[in-house]
């Protein structure tokens, strides 16, 4: 093979030499023949001017000499100043190859004849067209009788190793042959069969039976390996779905061996928006980037598994790990997109969803499980994380829900009204604060079961009923405002973004509270900020139809995302709710205490007011009081209580 390889290497470098020295040849020799055609023109035509003086209309003597001397251009001057004739070319007429041989190298050149005695000046280029165009046929013949002269020996050799191969094949045919009908006569690998030709070959026979039983097991043990190949993702190198549930099902579900851990499905929040507004490449990028994010922290668990299941999902089995770690995981994770969310310019990069797993545990139901954590994750912050728990199991009627089942669950709740409200009072810090109570929702079922809210929202979000959601909750709210005769109170009602930046059910709403005035003016809407951001000018919309019509609009969860001030002086909300995760062990976290200071400062500056959720002690609430927050709210204010 390196015979070979040596061959064609020496034939391709003949072929690029005498390719070259054949070219510069024939190029030089017409430039040789081209600068002995202009001098002997010009000889020529200098002897012509002075025998044959200018007697007659320049024109035609112009032509007499380009057609005498068979020239392409020619200018004709008086005494340098007076020009009686000039007609210019930029040589396009020559052939391919010698016009790029003159754009590189001119050697076709403005030639000169002067007669002194009538002051008479001439400048002309020759018309070189023959002989360029022979010189480049001859050029082209030569190149091809190189390629002809190389290709030859391969044609050649070619014919000869094909004899070659056809005889070494037939004569180790007919030793191999003989070989075995030795081996099958005997029953066993006995060298006194090899005799004669088959003689020479025995040993290496017998040192290749011995060496393909060797590899047989090698072979064997690299099937897997091959496997694991073929079912590998292409972006990621990941094990893609197949593999996925080959895995658990050999390891987990059918398995007679204690087995349990940690199942986690992530999903890539923003690749349908990359895919659509910078490409698939960039997605794939994202892609790319996640799963380097997700494997750095679950590197860390021995036996830890990444799979990419779709387009947008990762599956994460991490074995032998209780439930209780996977808390760690979680904020591990949202730490990990947050700070890629912030180089990368994007509103979120990935949600999780996590449960545990056992021995027998059938993968659809599992799926069905991490699925609905995942959903409730979605209905947090960006690159929120939930864990579905073994309680959540056994107490929730949600727990085992399909999408089947959910979709007859909400219809049911629409259809009649299912629905309980609750409020909780936000306690104001001082007596000019106009504070509010936050009307809570919750959904019950036929049989009169509480449905966990976060779960019924998730759902009904996922299936494309949470406008009709939320339409029930706002007309209960009115009706139950009306019927007790609360119009004195101030209610805050929670709005998903989905309605919030959905035409249809702002024209509703407007429609309703213009409706209901009297109520309207009551009634302050609460809406996440990060829902806000998702689409600014729709929730501008949004804000100034509430305004309108004489009610206000909150920011809720304000903190977690990356929103400038610049935002609110755009949108103009009434109140912005601090997130609780600010709240919590205020008394110790200086940060907190300093942020949540300078909000207030920069909020009471452009009128905002500023209110916090989660307090819970005596402590917390005191440090509240003196960061100057105009209302707090939590389970140490007041508990949520039927309205």
């Amino acid at each position: 093979m390196s015979g070979l390889k040596k061959f064609i290497y020496i034939q391709v470098s003949l072929w690029l030499v005498l390719s070259f020295i054949s070219t510069y040849t024939v190029i030089s020799a017409f430039k040789s023949y081209s600068s002995e055609v202009q001098l002997s023109t010009q000889r020529a035509i200098s002897l012509y001017i002075k025998e044959n003086p200018l007697n007659e209309e320049p024109k035609t003597y112009a032509n007499n000499i380009k057609k005498l001397f068979n020239l392409e251009s020619l200018k004709i001057q008086l005494n340098k100043n007076e020009v009686l004739f000039n007609q210019t070319s930029n040589l396009s007429y020559l052939p391919f190859v010698i016009n790029k041989v003159q754009d590189l190298s001119p050697f076709i050149r403005t030639q000169f004849a002067i007669d002194p005695d009538q002051n008479l000046n001439l400048e002309f280029t020759v018309k070189m067209n023959l002989a360029a165009d022979i010189t480049q046929s001859t050029l082209f013949l030569m190149l091809f009788l190189i390629l002809v002269l190389v290709i030859t020996p391969f044609i050649t050799l070619k014919s000869l190793m094909k004899q070659a191969a056809d005889s070494v094949s037939e004569a180790m045919s007919n030793m191999i042959d003989n070989f075995v009908k030795s081996d099958e006569q005997n029953k066993q690998l006995d060298s006194s069969v090899a005799e004669g030709a088959v003689s020479s070959i025995f040993p290496s026979i017998a040192r290749l039976n011995l060496f393909l039983r060797k590899k047989q097991k090698e072979v064997e043990d690299s099937a897997l390996k091959i496997k694991s190949e073929a079912y590998k993702d292409s972006v990621t190198e990941l094990g893609n779905r197949n593999m996925f549930v080959e895995y658990y099902s050999t390891n987990i579900e059918d398995t007679d061996k204690p087995s349990f851990g940690i199942l986690a499905l992530i999903r890539c929040s923003e690749l349908q928006l990359i895919n659509q507004t910078l490409g698939y490449q960039k997605g794939d990028a994202y892609i790319k980037d996640v799963s380097e994010l997700v494997q750095k922290v679950i590197g860390t668990y021995s036996g830890s598994l990444c799979y990419r299941i779709n387009s947008s999902d990762f599956a994460v089995i991490l074995p032998n790990i209780p439930l209780k770690e996977a808390e760690r995981i979680g904020d591990a994770l949202q730490a990990k997109f947050t700070e890629y969310q912030q180089q990368a310019e994007l509103s979120s990069i990935a949600n999780t969803g996590m449960v545990a797993y056992e021995a027998k545990k059938p993968l659809g139901e599992l799926l069905a499980l991490v699925d609905t954590a995942l959903s409730l994750s979605q209905s947090k912050q960006a690159n929120a994380w939930h864990i579905q728990k073994a309680s959540d199991v056994l107490d929730n009627v949600s727990a085992n829900f399909g999408n089947q089942n959910w979709r007859q669950v909400i219809d049911e709740v629409l259809d009649k009204s299912r629905i309980k409200l609750m409020i909780q009072t936000i306690s104001p810090t001082n007596r000019s604060t106009k504070a509010y109570s936050e009307i809570l929702a919750r959904f019950k079922t036929e049989d009169e079961q509480i449905l966990p809210t976060a779960s019924f929202l998730a759902m009904s979000e996922k299936l494309g009923q949470i406008s009709h959601v939320d339409r029930l909750i706002i007309e209960s709210a009115i009706d139950s405002i009306k019927n007790k005769n609360l119009n004195e109170q101030f209610f805050g009602i929670n709005i998903t973004a989905h309605s919030v930046h959905d035409e249809q059910f702002v024209i509703w709403l407007e429609r309703l509270l213009l409706k209901n005035n009297n109520v309207s003016a009551k009634l302050i809407f609460e809406v996440s900020e990060f829902g806000l951001q998702q689409n600014v000018k729709a929730s501008k919309r949004f804000i100034d139809m509430t305004h309108r019509v004489g009610a206000r609009v909150t920011v809720e969860r304000f903190g977690v995302g990356l929103t400038s001030f610049k935002f609110f002086r755009d949108l103009k909300p009434d109140f912005i709710k601090m997130d609780a995760s600010y709240t919590r062990g205020l008394e110790e976290d200086k940060n907190n205490q300093y942020f949540m200071r300078l909000i207030v400062d920069l909020a009471h500056r452009i009128g905002v007011t500023v209110l916090a959720e989660g307090v819970e002690t005596q402590e917390e609430k005191h440090i509240i009081e003196q960061l100057c927050l105009d209302g707090v709210q939590g389970y140490y204010i007041d508990k949520p209580r039927d309205i």
